[in-house]
C-alpha cells in the first residue's frame, strides 16, 4: 500500500438545469487537480444534478410541476452516458473521483455519491439514507445495501452525505466497515459544520474530506424561471447564496486543507494513512479497543429495501404469461 495519497476537495457550484454545462467543468476542476498531483479528487453533494438551494418545492402549482420536471430531466441514470463520461475522465486525470449526483431511477430522485477508480471504472454508489427536512420533497430514501467501503492502494474509501454524518450509527457502521478515507461531501457551512468534521475525524480515526459547493445567484436561473426564498429581491446575481468552507482533517481533528470561504477553488492536502491512522487508534478504537461489545452494539440491515419484489424471475413470469395466453386461443 502506498503510504501517502495527496487529495483535493473542490469547491465549486453547479450550472443549474445544465448537466453537460458541469461536466465540463468538473473536468476543468479535474484537470486542475491532476496538474497538482492529486491522486483522489472529491466533489460536493449534488454536484451533477444541482442542489436546488433556495427553491420552493413545496409549491404544487403548474409552475412548481414545471420545475420538478427540469430537475428530474437534470438528473442522470446510473449507469448511463453521464456516468460513463466520469469515469472516462478519471481514467484520463488518473485519479480516483467521488462525486455527489442527482440519481434518476424511474421518477424518483436521490441525492447519490458515485466512486471511480483511475483506471476509469465505476466502482459504485451511495445513495444519501435521509434527506433533510425540506429535501423529502424531492429526493427519495436510500437503504443500506449502498454503503460500500472500496479498498484502494491509499485506504478504506468511503462516504457519508451531509447530515447523515449526524447520524451516530450510521458513523459507527462505516468506521465497522474498516472506513479510513471519508468523503463527507454536503450542503451544510460554517464554523459547526467543520467542528462535525473534526469530531468525527477524531471519532473515527480517520481522514475527513468535505467538499461544499460556493454558490452566487447567477449560478442559478434568472427569474422568473428560478425564484430563490425567501425572496428573490433579497439577492443580486453576485449574491453568495451559499459560501462553501471546504475542508480536509486529519485523523488528530486537524485543519490540514480549509475552510474558505471566498470563493471556488481546489484544496488540497497529503494524506499519511499508514502513517498517521495507528498513531490516532493508539488513543481511541471506536469498534475495536475502546468498545464495549457485551453492552453496546449495532446490528445493521444492509439488504435492498425494495416496494416491490417478485418471487417469479422476470423470464419466468414472461413464460407463465405466455401459457396463458395459449390456453386461451
Amino acid at each position: 500500500m502506498s503510504s501517502t495519497v495527496r487529495a483535493t476537495v473542490v469547491q465549486a457550484s453547479s450550472i443549474f438545469y445544465d448537466t453537460p454545462a458541469t461536466l465540463d467543468k468538473a473536468e476543468r476542476f479535474l484537470k486542475e487537480a491532476a496538474a497538482l498531483g492529486s491522486q483522489l479528487v472529491v466533489f460536493p453533494e449534488a454536484f451533477i444534478g444541482g442542489y436546488p438551494r433556495g427553491y420552493n418545492f413545496a409549491d404544487q402549482s403548474p409552475r412548481g410541476k414545471e420545475s420538478f420536471r427540469k430537475y428530474h430531466a437534470s438528473a442522470i441514470n446510473v449507469p448511463g452516458p453521464e456516468v460513463d463520461r466520469l469515469a472516462s475522465m478519471a481514467a484520463k486525470y488518473k485519479v480516483y473521483l467521488v462525486t455527489g449526483v442527482v440519481e434518476r431511477d424511474g421518477y424518483t430522485l436521490y441525492c447519490t455519491v458515485l466512486f471511480f477508480d483511475p483506471e476509469g471504472n465505476y466502482l459504485g454508489k451511495h445513495r444519501k439514507l435521509m434527506p433533510t427536512y425540506w429535501e423529502r420533497l424531492f429526493w427519495g430514501f436510500g437503504d443500506c445495501s449502498t454503503t460500500p467501503i472500496y479498498d484502494t492502494p491509499y485506504g478504506k474509501l468511503g462516504s457519508v452525505i451531509c447530515w447523515e454524518n449526524r447520524m451516530p450509527l450510521f458513523r459507527t457502521s462505516m468506521y465497522g466497515k474498516g472506513i479510513e478515507i471519508y468523503c463527507a461531501p454536503t450542503a451544510d457551512s460554517g464554523d459547526k459544520w467543520v467542528a462535525t468534521m473534526r469530531h468525527i475525524a477524531i471519532e473515527g480515526g480517520c481522514y475527513v474530506l468535505s467538499p461544499i459547493q460556493f454558490c452566487r445567484r447567477k449560478d442559478y436561473p434568472p427569474p422568473p424561471e428560478y425564484l430563490y426564498s425567501p425572496t428573490e429581491e433579497d439577492v443580486t446575481p453576485d449574491s453568495i447564496v451559499w459560501a462553501g468552507g471546504s475542508v480536509i482533517i486529519s485523523p488528530h481533528g486537524e485543519i490540514l486543507a480549509g475552510p474558505n470561504y471566498e470563493g471556488e477553488g481546489l484544496f488540497t492536502a497529503d494524506l499519511d494513512v499508514r502513517g498517521e491512522i495507528p498513531k490516532a487508534k493508539f488513543q481511541f478504537d471506536v469498534v475495536g479497543h475502546y468498545s464495549r461489545a457485551d453492552v453496546l452494539s449495532l446490528t445493521v440491515n444492509n439488504r435492498p429495501l425494495l416496494p416491490v419484489t417478485f418471487t417469479s424471475s422476470p423470464s419466468k413470469i414472461k413464460v407463465d404469461d405466455e401459457m396463458d395466453d395459449c390456453k386461451d386461443i
